[in-house]
């Protein structure tokens, strides 16, 4: 009786092991997958979102927790603001980077920094979920009960000398990015999960001022 209930505990946990994993996704899933995703965002003209943010490294037992708040707008304006544990905010606008840390500012020409200007394509691009058709990444697809998932890994030198791999987690009820982790080549990495969106709110271009 006793092998047969062990057997059974087994067989249970093991089926809802390979229910947990990640799946390829099939042609044709990525196929609608992707058409979902940029039917529903293509309409996204602002969003705003509390945000979480650990930050995984390896000689460390616990991670480095943070949180926030993001607001983003059509085209290309985006504010990444931490509020907790310190006060800290970079905002993405006119091809400019102004960068607030507990009051001390500095802007940086985004013209004149390429790392600068991929960093907020691929961050708005998260944001968005509109990183489909980049062609500095190769793209990846699976699937869990709760998420698709794209995995995206740089093509070009200079990126892969920052990130190792961009992961990002659409619910499956949702075609919006719910959260994402971005893995370094050492990799540690961090994962931001987004809580409390807001699509298409009302947000003031005072919104993107430090």
């Amino acid at each position: 009786m006793k092998i047969k209930v062990f057997l059974a505990i087994f067989l249970i946990s093991m089926t809802l092991t390979v229910f947990s994993q990640e799946q390829k996704m099939s042609a044709s899933e990525i196929a609608n997958f992707k058409a979902t995703v940029v039917k529903d965002t293509k309409n996204i003209k602002s969003l705003k979102t509390d945000f979480v943010q650990y930050k995984h490294l390896d000689f460390l037992s616990k991670d480095i927790e943070t949180s926030g708040k993001m607001a983003f707008k059509s085209p290309n304006s985006l504010n990444w603001q931490y509020t907790k544990p310190y006060q800290y905010s970079i905002i993405f606008k006119n091809n400019k980077v102004y960068i607030n840390d507990q009051g001390k500012k500095n802007t940086v020409d985004m013209g004149n920094s390429k790392m600068f200007e991929k960093i907020n394509k691929l961050i708005v691009g998260s944001v968005s979920g509109n990183l489909f058709d980049d062609k500095e990444f190769s793209i990846a697809y699976f699937k869990t009960k709760e998420f698709y998932i794209t995995k995206l890994s740089p093509k070009t030198a200079a990126i892969k000398k920052y990130i190792k791999q961009v992961d990002l987690y659409f619910p499956i009820q949702d075609a919006t990015v719910s959260q994402v982790k971005l893995i370094e080549p050492s990799n540690d990495f961090t994962r931001i999960v987004f809580k409390n969106k807001i699509i298409n709110a009302k947000i003031d271009d005072s919104a993107f001022t430090n």
